[in-house]
C-alpha cells in the first residue's frame, strides 16, 4: 500500500515524498482513511508507530477546503500532555504541510512567556497545539476564537488524564462547537479513558493495532540487579562504553537525580546533560536540539521525556531510576527502535525494586531476561522465575505465584494453609505463656495487671462488670482525703473531677485515674 492509496491530497503527498516516507505504517493505513471520512475515531497503537502522522495528514487535509466561517481562530486543535510532544506535534505539521500555502501551525504550552503567546493568538491561525494547562488560561481570558474549528485531537488521552488533566479537557471541550470531528490517540481505553471517550465521542471507529502486552520484537531487553547505587553506577559506566551505543537515554527517578547524574557522567568524560520539568522551556528546548544534532550523546531525563522525544539515533536506553507506574516502562523503552530500527532497553534494579521488576512483568506480561556483566556480579542472588510461568493466572489463590502464593487453601510457600496464630515457635525464642499467649477468650476476658504472672499487685481488682475496684488513698506526701471531694455521690454537670491519689507501696498501676462516680 502506498501514501496515494488513502486519499490525500496532492499536494500532501508532495510533502510526504520529499520527507522521505514512502509506504504508509499499518497504524496510517487504517486510520487515515477512517479520518478523511469524518467520523470520530478511537486508535490505540505502540510507540512509534506512526501515530503523528496518522492525525496529522488527515487534519491538514481538511485545511486544502476553504471554511465557510471567516475567523482567525484555529480550524484544528491538537491537545498533547507535555510540552516536548507539542513540539514534536507542530514540527511534524509544519513538515508534512510544507508544500502548502498560508497554513500556520502555532503552539501553546505552559513555560514559554504569555505575552509572546498572546501574540502569535491575535494573529491567523490554523493548526493549535497546545497543552491543557497552558490553553485553558487563554480560553478563560477570552484570547481564542474556536468559531470556525472543525477537528480536535485528543494526543496520548490516558497520560493526560494520568496527569490529572481530566477537568481541563472537558472544560476545554465545553467550549468547542458541537459539530466537530474527534480524534483520540491513547494506549489503552479502560477506565477514565474510556468513560471520557463515551462523553466526547460520538459512535467513533475503533482502531486497536497494539497494546501494552506486545513484543516489542526491535527492541531487546535487559535486566540487570545492582546491589547498591554504587554497584549501579559501575553497571551505567560499563554500559554507556560499549561500542554499539550510539546515543543514549538514561531515566532517572527523580528531577535531582538527574542533574546529579548528568554532572557525574559529563566529569567522566561523557557528552551528557539533563532534561526534567523544572527546567525553562527554552533551556529544554536548547537540550533537545542539542540531541538531535548529535551534540549530546547521553541524555538524562525523567519521565518527561518518556512520551515525545523521535530521536532515531537514539540507540540505547537505561532505566537508573524504576518508573513509578508500570505503563512508563513501555513509553520509555519506545524511546529507542523508532522508525524501523532495532534498539536496547536496559533496566538496572537493586534489591528493593525487585516488587517493580515483576510489576512490569506482570504488566506487559513478559519476562525480561536477566543479565549479568563479568566482574560486575551482584552479591545477592534473586530468586529464580519459572520461564514458563504464564503471567495472569491465578493459582491456589492471588497472584502468579503457585505453589507459593498467599490464597485460601495455601499457606505463605505452599503446602497447607494455617489458621491465623498457628505461627510455628521460632528457635531460640523464650516459651510462650499460657497466660497470656495460650486459649484467650473473648475480647475484654483478659485478667488485670495484678492476674498476671510477672505479680504486679493486685491494685486492679476485677469487680463485676468488668470495672476496676478504686485504689487505695494516698498520693504524694500521703495527703489526707476530703471526703467532700472524693464522695461518690455524683456531681453536678460540669463539676470537674479531681485526681485520686497514688499509693506508695507502688505496685498497684491504678494511680491516677479519674473518679468519675
Amino acid at each position: 500500500m502506498s501514501f496515494e492509496t488513502l486519499g490525500l491530497h496532492d499536494v500532501l503527498l508532495k510533502s510526504i515524498r520529499a520527507a522521505g516516507y514512502t509506504e504508509p505504517t499499518p497504524v496510517q493505513a487504517q486510520s487515515i482513511p477512517a479520518a478523511l471520512a469524518g467520523g470520530d475515531l478511537m486508535v490505540s497503537a505502540a510507540t512509534g508507530s506512526g501515530k503523528t502522522a496518522a492525525f496529522m495528514l488527515p487534519a491538514l487535509h481538511r485545511l486544502t477546503m476553504e471554511s465557510p466561517i471567516r475567523s482567525i481562530g484555529p480550524r484544528i486543535l491538537v491537545l498533547t500532555p507535555t510540552r516536548e510532544l507539542a513540539l514534536q506535534v507542530t514540527k511534524a505539521a509544519e513538515t508534512y504541510g510544507r508544500a502548502m500555502r498560508r497554513v500556520r501551525v502555532v503552539s501553546v504550552v505552559g513555560g514559554m512567556p504569555y505575552p509572546a503567546q498572546i501574540r502569535l493568538l491575535r494573529q491567523h491561525v490554523d493548526v493549535l497545539v497546545a497543552t491543557p494547562g497552558r490553553l485553558l488560561d487563554y480560553i478563560d481570558r477570552g484570547r481564542i476564537d474556536f468559531s470556525r474549528l472543525e477537528m480536535l485531537v485528543l494526543d496520548e488521552a490516558d497520560r493526560m488524564l494520568d496527569m490529572g488533566f481530566i477537568e481541563d479537557i472537558e472544560q476545554i471541550a465545553a467550549a468547542l462547537p458541537e459539530e466537530r470531528q474527534t480524534v483520540m490517540f491513547s494506549a489503552t481505553f479502560g477506565g477514565q479513558v474510556g468513560r471520557l471517550a463515551e462523553e466526547m465521542l460520538r459512535e467513533p471507529t475503533r482502531i486497536e493495532l497494539a497494546t501494552h502486552r506486545d513484543t516489542h520484537e526491535n527492541i531487546e531487553q535487559r535486566l540487570h540487579f545492582a546491589d547498591d547505587d554504587a554497584h549501579k553506577g559501575r553497571l551505567l559506566n560499563h554500559l554507556l562504553r560499549g561500542n554499539d551505543v550510539q546515543q543514549a537515554i538514561i531515566f532517572a527517578a527523580t528531577k535531582r537525580d538527574t542533574e546529579f547524574l548528568a554532572d557525574r557522567l559529563a566529569t567522566d568524560g561523557f557528552a551528557a546533560a539533563s532534561l526534567h520539568g523544572d527546567m525553562p522551556q527554552a533551556k529544554r528546548n536548547r537540550t533537545l536540539t542539542a540531541l538531535r544534532r548529535g551534540e549530546v550523546r547521553v541524555l538524562v531525563a525523567t519521565d518527561v521525556a518518556a512520551r515525545g522525544i523521535d530521536v532515531p539515533t537514539i540507540s540505547h536506553v537505561i532505566n537508573y531510576g524504576m518508573p513509578m507506574r508500570a505503563e512508563d516502562y513501555v513509553h520509555r523503552i519506545g524511546r529507542t527502535g523508532r522508525a524501523g530500527r532495532s534498539g536496547v532497553a536496559i533496566t538496572l534494579a537493586g534489591p528493593a525494586e525487585r516488587g517493580k521488576v515483576r510489576a512490569i512483568e506482570r504488566f506487559t506480561t513478559q519476562n525480561i531476561p536477566v543479565h549479568v556483566i563479568e566482574g560486575l556480579e551482584p552479591h545477592f542472588k534473586p530468586q529464580p522465575r519459572d520461564p514458563n510461568r504464564r503471567f495472569g493466572d491465578r493459582r491456589n489463590g492471588r497472584g502468579f505465584g503457585g505453589e507459593g502464593s498467599r490464597g485460601q487453601g495455601g499457606g505463605q510457600r505452599g503446602g497447607e494453609g494455617r489458621q491465623w496464630g498457628d505461627r510455628p515457635q521460632r528457635e531460640g525464642a523464650p516459651a510462650r505463656r499460657d497466660d497470656n499467649w495460650g486459649n484467650r477468650g473473648t475480647y475484654g476476658d483478659r485478667g488485670g495487671f495484678g492476674e498476671r504472672s510477672n505479680d504486679r499487685g493486685n491494685s486492679f481488682a476485677r469487680r463485676d462488670g468488668g470495672n476496676t475496684a478504686r485504689p487505695a488513698a494516698g498520693g504524694f506526701g500521703d495527703r489526707p482525703r476530703r471526703e467532700s471531694q472524693w464522695s461518690n455521690d455524683r456531681r453536678p454537670s460540669g463539676d470537674r473531677p479531681r485526681f485520686e491519689g497514688r499509693g506508695n507501696d507502688r505496685q498497684g498501676r491504678g494511680g491516677g485515674r479519674f473518679d468519675r462516680g
